[in-house]
């Protein structure tokens, strides 16, 4: 122990792990709802491994990265369960993401102090879609290859747009040059996203956790110590969540894929219809219902946007939808409207389809933009809790 002290005292490794892990104090009545911050971290963890595991095999050549991944799958010894276990992770961590923001929206983990937290995570969010688009073109099968045609060719509807997507491309089309760059920056930005989620866990633990009541803690009594009472409640979820994992991993490991991308990329024949992955699909179809280009993926773009203003449109004193009357209810018609958006994205934009997804389209924006603002101003503020003691010792909560 002499010597851990002695180390401790001149590198505060362990000091600072027992101050912002094991000793943090946290609110006590935090639901299972805020597992997904830390399965989210969990999931980061396991790409990254098996990232590095899958790169060492990887050729990131035109002409061979098609085969190096049925090398992956075939050769390697337990490659199959590399590749299997990072191209469901994706999916897996988009899921948990999803529910972390929508939990965030709910009870309104968005708001002052938590401002710069938030918008850290809506950055880790952003720089998660650019990994996970540029993963899925590594395959170099026939979706990842017009995948890619299609999304960089969305650059052209800027100013300056043609030069932006030869630079992405390295040349006139998608080719070798693009797969090289897209391995290099999908190896790379995995780092940048841990480096931001340091960020992120420092903002969090400047103000602390948001909480089901939305009411700050005060004294010692609204707390609880993060160990043993919340580690053991994250490995609960870990447990939960891993089974899920596992389930597609082993059982339907290609649930989530697209059968063209078993066929090798060619750029003469273009697939019946281009989809992108499903954590893509509501963003696709925003930018689809617009039938401008421009203004199409202006769109799009800005439907994340709004998740950075989101502090500044809600304005209302109160933070958890529990206490809020009618924004509550109009939080499950934004959620409705979201997977709406995600259905209409994974079917062709004509007929109907492209009918709904302008209405869905037209409501997103009008409730981050009018339903937002207009409730800050005119919902009645509830009665809220004195404190988080409270009403778990009145057995409320």
């Amino acid at each position: 122990m002499g010597i851990i002290k002695w180390i401790d005292k001149r590198l505060p490794f362990l000091s600072f792990v027992k101050n912002h892990l094991t000793d943090y104090q946290t609110p006590k009545n935090l639901s299972y709802l805020w597992n997904f911050g830390s399965i989210a971290g969990i999931c980061l963890v396991v790409m990254i491994i098996t990232g590095i595991f899958l790169a060492m095999h990887y050729v990131p050549d035109a002409t061979k990265a098609f085969d190096s991944v049925e090398h992956i799958m075939r050769d390697v010894n337990g490659g199959w369960l590399m590749r299997y276990v990072h191209m469901n992770g994706a999916s897996m961590f988009f899921l948990v993401v999803y529910a972390h923001i929508a939990r965030g929206l709910y009870y309104g983990s968005y708001k002052s102090p938590r401002e710069l937290l938030w918008i850290l995570g809506v950055v880790i969010f952003v720089i998660m879609m650019a990994t996970a688009f540029m993963g899925y073109v590594l395959p170099w099968g026939q979706m990842s290859f017009w995948g890619a045609t299609v999304i960089t060719n969305l650059f052209s509807a800027f100013p300056f747009g043609e030069s932006i997507v030869q630079w992405l491309w390295g040349g006139y089309s998608v080719g070798g040059p693009t797969l090289n760059r897209f391995f290099a920056l999908h190896y790379l930005l995995p780092f940048i996203i841990v480096t931001i989620t340091m960020l992120h866990l420092i903002a969090l633990h400047q103000f602390g956790s948001n909480n089901p009541l939305g009411v700050e803690k005060k004294t010692k009594a609204d707390t609880l110590p993060f160990h043993p009472y919340y580690t053991m409640k994250d490995l609960y979820g870990f447990g939960l969540f891993f089974i899920v994992f596992f389930v597609f991993v082993f059982f339907a490991p290609n649930f989530f894929g697209e059968p063209d991308n078993y066929i090798p990329a060619n750029p003469m024949v273009t697939p019946e219809h281009i989809v992108p992955e499903w954590y893509f699909l509501p963003f696709y179809a925003i930018l689809r219902s617009i039938p401008n280009k421009l203004m199409g993926v202006l769109g799009m773009f800005s439907a994340i946007a709004l998740l950075v203003v989101l502090p500044w449109l809600d304005r209302h004193p109160v933070k958890s939808g529990r206490f809020r009357p009618y924004f509550k209810y109009l939080y499950w018609l934004l959620i409705t409207d979201v997977l709406i958006l995600g259905w209409i994205g994974a079917n062709p934009p004509e007929g109907m389809y492209s009918l709904i997804g302008q209405l869905a389209t037209m409501y997103y924006f009008f409730h981050f933009v009018v339903i937002l603002p207009v409730l800050s101003r005119f919902e009645p503020v509830l009665p809220l809790p004195e404190s988080i003691a409270n009403p778990i010792l009145k057995g409320d909560q």
